[in-house]
C-alpha cells in the first residue's frame, strides 16, 4: 500500500475552477515556507496523473491512499457550487486505480480547508461540522460506489496545534491555549457527523469503512524511575493521541488526565471564563464508535520529562506539562525532528491494542526523509535494512510498501507486532509515492519512492533504489500468494 497526498501533489492550484485553500493563502505569504516555495505546481499530478499511474504500476501496488482537494470539488467549500472538472478528475483517478486492481483509500480533508470557509470562521466556527458533513455526503454519493476505505480528517492534532496554537501551518494563527481545543473539538464533531451520515445513508448500499487518521509519537519516560516523568509520559500520549482516540475508541469523551490538567491550569492562571476544553453536546452524534478501523500515522518516538512544575503562560504546552526529547542514540533522517525508531512503532501498536480494545489498524503513514544532494542509489540504507525483510512472515497479507530503507525496518516491526503480539494490523501505507511539497519545508525534504526533478518543467519521475527493492518485495510476495493458491 502507498500514499500520495494529492493536495499539493496535484498542483494547478487555480486551474479548471479550483478555489483557493488556506494552504494556498499561507504559501503565498512571504516567510511562511522554506525559500518562499509554493505548491502552485508541485508534482503537477493534476496534469501528469498518467505518469503517476505508471509509477504505481511499476511498483505493483494493490492499495493507494490519496487526498481529495476540498476546494477543487467545492470551490467555496459548500455544495452550493460543485466544480464538474474536479469531479471528472477524481473520477478518472479512482477509475484508473480500480482498472489496475488498485483499491483507493480516500481522505476527505488533509489540512486544506477552503479559504472561503476560513473567511467564515473555519475550524473555529461551530457551523463547520455541518458544512463538512455535507461535503462528506457529496463525496460518499459521488465516489462511494467505488471507494470502500475513507478517512474523514487527517491528523487533527497537527492541524489544530500547528495551525492555531503555534502558527507554523495554515492558517498561521497564534492563539495559545484556546483555539487549539476548539478546533480539535470541531474536527471531532465534523468526523462524527460524517461517520453517522455514512452509516445511516450509504453503508448498506456501498459496504465501505470510515475512520479518522490520528498521528502519534511513541513516548517513554526519560527517567523510568521518576514518578513525575511517568505521569508526564501519560499526559504526553493523552494530549497527542488520546485527545482524539479516547472520544472515538474508548469513552466518548476526552482523557481524564487532559481534563484534570486543563482545569487545574485554569485555576492556576486565574481563568474564569468557562472551560477551554469544550464538552460534547447531547444534542449531537457522540463520537464514540465512529471509526471502523484505527488509522495511525507514525514517524518517530520521544523520551518524556515532566515540566508540570515549571511556571508558564497560557499554552497547550503548559497544559500538557511534558516535554518530548530525542535519545542521542537514535539516528536522525533528513529533518531534525525525525528520529528513526522502528521499535517505537511496535510499542505504539501494542499500546493501541491494549488501550483501545484491540481495533483493526491501518498504518496510514510512515516515512523516511532525505535532504541535501539527491542519492538515487541509496545503497547504504538499503544494505543496512535488507536482512530485516526475512522477518516478514508468510501469514501476513502484504500489500505494504517500503519507500526507504527505514520502511524495511518499520515493516519488520509491524510484522513482529502481528505475529508475536497479536496486533490486528491490516495494512501499511508508506509516505510517499513521489518527492513532494512537504508543507513548511517546501521541496527541500524528500520522502518519495520516486524522485521528482523540480528544476525541470517536465517534472520527471525517477525511481530510487529503495523503490526498486520495494517492487521486488511485492513481486516475491505475489509469487508466494500464487503458489499457495495452486
Amino acid at each position: 500500500m502507498l500514499f500520495l497526498k494529492c493536495l499539493f501533489g496535484a498542483g494547478c492550484w487555480n486551474v479548471d475552477g479550483r478555489g483557493p485553500s488556506i494552504w494556498d493563502t499561507f504559501c503565498h505569504t512571504k516567510g511562511r515556507v522554506f525559500e518562499d516555495q509554493t505548491g502552485d505546481v508541485a508534482c503537477n499530478s493534476y496534469q501528469l496523473w498518467e505518469e503517476d499511474l505508471k509509477c504505481i504500476q511499476q511498483l505493483g501496488l494493490n492499495h493507494y491512499r490519496l487526498s481529495l482537494s476540498w476546494s477543487r470539488l467545492l470551490p467555496d467549500g459548500t455544495t452550493n457550487h460543485v466544480n464538474p472538472k474536479g469531479v471528472t478528475y477524481y473520477n478518472k483517478v479512482i477509475n484508473d486505480l480500480i482498472a489496475n486492481s488498485v483499491m483507493p483509500m480516500v481522505t476527505l480533508n488533509h489540512f486544506d480547508l477552503p479559504q472561503a470557509l476560513e473567511n467564515r470562521g473555519g475550524w473555529k466556527s461551530p457551523e463547520i461540522a455541518d458544512v463538512f458533513d455535507l461535503y462528506a455526503r457529496f463525496c460518499f454519493k459521488t465516489f462511494g460506489d467505488r471507494v470502500k476505505l475513507w478517512i474523514t480528517v487527517n491528523e487533527p492534532y497537527v492541524c489544530a496545534k500547528h495551525g492555531y496554537e503555534d502558527g507554523l501551518h495554515a492558517p498561521g494563527l497564534r492563539e495559545p491555549g484556546t483555539s487549539v481545543y476548539l478546533v480539535g473539538h470541531n474536527m471531532l464533531r465534523a468526523h462524527a457527523k460524517a461517520w453517522h451520515s455514512y452509516d445511516t445513508h450509504f453503508r448498506h448500499l456501498q459496504g465501505g469503512k470510515v475512520s479518522i487518521a490520528l498521528n502519534s509519537d511513541w513516548a517513554e519516560p526519560l527517567d523510568p524511575s521518576s514518578r513525575e516523568d511517568i505521569a508526564a509520559t501519560e499526559r504526553y500520549m493523552d494530549f497527542i493521541l488520546g485527545w482524539f482516540a479516547c472520544p472515538v475508541f474508548s469513552t466518548g469523551d476526552y482523557p481524564e488526565s487532559m481534563k484534570r490538567r486543563i482545569k487545574a491550569r485554569n485555576l492556576e492562571l486565574g481563568l474564569s471564563e468557562g472551560p477551554r476544553l469544550p464538552k460534547f453536546s447531547e444534542d449531537e452524534p457522540n463520537p464514540l464508535g465512529t471509526a471502523d478501523f484505527f488509522a495511525l500515522n507514525y514517524y518517530t518516538s520521544r523520551k518524556v520529562k515532566d515540566t508540570s512544575s515549571h511556571p508558564s503562560e497560557l499554552s497547550f504546552k503548559g497544559d500538557q506539562g511534558a516535554e518530548g526529547v530525542m535519545d542521542p542514540s537514535w539516528p536522525v533522517c533528513g529533518v531534525s525532528w525525525l528520529a528513526v525508531v522502528p521499535e517505537g512503532l511496535r510499542k505504539l501498536l501494542n499500546y493501541i491494542k491494549e488501550t483501545y480494545k484491540n481495533p483493526d489498524i491501518y498504518i496510514t503513514e510512515n516515512g523516511f526523509s532525505q535532504i541535501g544532494p539527491v542519492e538515487l542509489e541509496d545503497v547504504g540504507r538499503c544494505q543496512f535494512y535488507q536482512d530485516t525483510l526475512q522477518e516478514v512472515s508468510k501469514g501476513l497479507t502484504i500489500s505494504m510498501n517500503i519507500t526507504k530503507a527505514a520502511f524495511i525496518a518499520h515493516l519488520s516491526v509491524a510484522v513482529s507486532a502481528i505475529r508475536d503480539d497479536g496486533v490486528s494490523v491490516w495494512g501499511y501505507f508508506a509516505w510517499t509515492l513521489l518527492d513532494n511539497f512537504e508543507w513548511t519545508e517546501g521541496f527541500r525534504v524528500r520522502f518519495g519512492l520516486f524522485h521528482v526533478d523540480f528544476s525541470r518543467p517536465e517534472l520527471k519521475r525517477t525511481i530510487y533504489r529503495s523503490g526498486r527493492e520495494y517492487a521486488a518485495v511485492i513481486s516475491r510476495h505475489r509469487t508466494h500468494i500464487n503458489l499457495e493458491k495452486t
